[in-house]
């Protein structure tokens, strides 16, 4: 028999201090010595102005993914609910630590907790909502009683200059000016590093505001569209991806294989359109009149986006005001799996909520278009 599931607490860990625009090549490294010439075009349009990095500006890692979520649940936890509790656990990143083991054990591991249920979701943005559903749909169908459910990322590492470095002394040899491709600089000046943990239950708070989970919906469009967002591969003049595996140890360091890349024509012409297409789909589906929407949570990885996104929704015959849209990305950067909880956490603790207000969670990925959409009522 279903039963209602409630989120009871979100706890988030970002680490160190905030880092500015104009520090981040002093933690992520300067390209053959050089300033970056995409990054004050991506900031420009990303309108960031912190993020959070796990290592300091000598290049040294100041915690592991899996230390990061760690970190975030034992901030979760309090007098009421310990790390022995816990019946599951759900774990989502883009980013993690190693290929094997998987992440969530990992973060099993550091909690010294009993044995439970430890699963992982990888992917990008929409990975730690995977992580969310798997552990509602655990609670909702009676398989256990509360889960934590959690999203990280620790792309710092990813975004270093050391991991370019190789390709681009292969450039100077075939070039005298070489610069490297816009791709892969991208999301160099975009991506934060965190982690945020999710306490869902059975029975909601006695004494706090809950926030009661109506539906959570996912969806993939990659049988439409090529992929768009990749790392650890490459891709080729037909969109095909040729996987790590596949290239030489030599060619890892020469094509920047495992730098994260993004094709930016792709995700310009097709982010929010999808995006939009799937979120009126699911407004008639579980009948949600937008105008019932009092806070709209939308992952946008740029404030660029937030134009096309309220633009295409208009476009739909939905007007959801900017006043009830709470983004925080400026403040925190683009933490991938993690924004979305970061961002929710956020708005929890505002003291802005009241009881009977529907929030609406909407994550868009664009590794291959899928998209993550969740109604919540406050109770």
């Amino acid at each position: 028999m279903n039963r209602t599931v409630y989120i009871n607490r979100i706890a988030k860990f970002l680490p160190g201090d905030p880092v500015n625009n104009d520090e981040m090549e002093e933690y992520l490294g300067m390209v053959d010595g050089r300033k970056s010439r995409a990054k004050a075009i991506v900031l420009r349009n990303n309108r960031i102005t912190q993020r959070f990095y796990s290592r300091d500006k000598e290049g040294n890692s100041t915690h592991t993914n899996a230390e990061l979520t760690a970190e975030a649940i034992h901030r979760l936890c309090n007098d009421q609910f310990s790390l022995n509790d816990i019946e599951l656990l759900t774990c989502g990143t883009t980013s993690p630590d190693q290929l094997l083991p998987a992440h969530g054990v990992m973060v099993h591991g550091l909690l010294k907790s009993r044995p439970i249920e430890a699963i992982s979701f990888s992917g990008s943005c929409c990975s730690g909502m995977n992580a969310l559903k798997y552990a509602y749909m655990s609670v909702l169908t009676g398989n256990t009683d509360n889960a934590v459910s959690t999203g990280s990322e620790k792309l710092s590492t990813w975004m270093s200059a050391q991991n370019f470095e190789q390709e681009n002394a292969k450039l100077k040899q075939l070039e005298e000016n070489p610069i490297i491709a816009f791709e892969k600089e991208f999301l160099r000046w975009m991506l934060s590093d965190g982690a945020a943990a999710v306490l869902l239950s059975n029975k909601p708070n006695a004494d706090d505001l809950s926030l009661k989970i109506e539906w959570i919906e996912i969806c993939s469009f990659a049988n439409e569209l090529e992929t768009c967002m990749y790392m650890a591969a490459d891709k080729d003049e037909n969109g095909n991806l040729k996987g790590w595996s596949e290239y030489t140890p030599t060619e890892w360091l020469d094509k920047s294989i495992f730098a994260m890349k993004q094709d930016t024509r792709l995700l310009e012409k097709n982010i929010a359109r999808l995006g939009t297409q799937k979120y009126v789909e699911l407004i008639k589906k579980h009948n949600v009149d937008p105008k019932s929407i009092d806070w709209f949570l939308p992952h946008i990885s740029s404030e660029f986006f937030r134009s096309k996104v309220d633009e295409e929704m208009k476009s739909h015959g939905v007007d959801l005001p900017q006043e009830r849209w709470f983004v925080n990305l400026a403040q925190v950067g683009n933490i991938g799996a993690a924004s979305i909880f970061i961002s929710l956490e956020e708005l929890m603790n505002s003291g802005k909520l009241k009881k009977g207000q529907k929030i609406l969670l909407s994550v868009p990925e664009s590794a291959r278009f899928s998209y993550a959409n969740a109604i919540l009522t406050v109770v």
